[in-house]
């Protein structure tokens, strides 16, 4: 327990110490006085870097609350289409910039137990990571369904694919495989296998270079 304590604080610490270190640097630039059009690329730049900071501790700290046992889980219906609905708000934008297909069907009567606003935020992190992996113009699909036993929703893409051998370490905390973005901090998809366990459920990749990628996730009925 200490040593993977010791190693989690250390990869934290990698993650954390490098856009500070990028915003040390452009605070450097921007004090030199640069022309009016590098600053204001170096302010979009620690924007963007005081949004992966932010990020970042806001998903550690989840995460820390999902270990520890104290995230509060609401028990209600969760209706999947209106799931899947909240989950792609904030992908909209990514989504029309590579001009990507997205294709959503299923049985709208398909429901389960749990927590929405939680569920929606690891359904999201899911659908992100098939944005970044899929080419533009390429086509991601949502389909949805529900049985006796569990609620099933199954993101799939026409993406680069995922090499076998990152493929059982996907879901780890700040593993970063081969095609990982270089932005990426490789905590998203770890949230979201936790919050999913956490409500009774789980999720599952299944992969092939240059064929796409399917997640398929799983939340069993009644069980939160």
């Amino acid at each position: 327990d200490k040593t993977a304590l010791s190693n989690l604080i250390t990869d934290i610490s990698h993650q954390i110490k490098t856009p500070l270190t990028s915003m040390g640097v452009l605070a450097d630039l921007l004090a030199e006085d640069p022309p009016e059009a590098d600053r204001r690329a170096f302010v979009e730049q620690l924007r963007a870097q005081l949004g992966r900071i932010q990020w970042l501790v806001a998903a550690l700290l989840k995460l820390a609350r999902l270990d520890a046992g104290t995230a509060a889980f609401k028990s209600e219906p969760v209706d999947v289409r209106r799931l899947i609905e909240r989950a792609l708000e904030p992908l909209q934008i990514p989504l029309e910039i590579k001009n990507q297909r997205l294709e959503v069907h299923g049985d709208d009567g398909a429901s389960f137990t749990g927590d929405l606003n939680w569920s929606a935020e690891a359904l999201t992190n899911v659908v992100k990571n098939c944005v970044e992996h899929t080419p533009e113009g390429g086509r991601i699909e949502i389909s949805y369904s529900a049985n006796a036993l569990y609620a099933e929703i199954i993101v799939s893409d026409d993406g680069e694919g995922i090499a076998s051998r990152d493929l059982s370490n996907l879901f780890n905390r700040f593993y970063r495989g081969e095609n990982t973005g270089e932005n990426s901090v490789g905590i998203g998809l770890a949230l979201a296998k936790a919050i999913f366990t956490a409500q009774g459920g789980d999720i599952t990749v299944h992969s092939q270079r240059g064929m796409g990628t399917s997640f398929e996730i799983r939340v069993f009925r009644g069980v939160v």
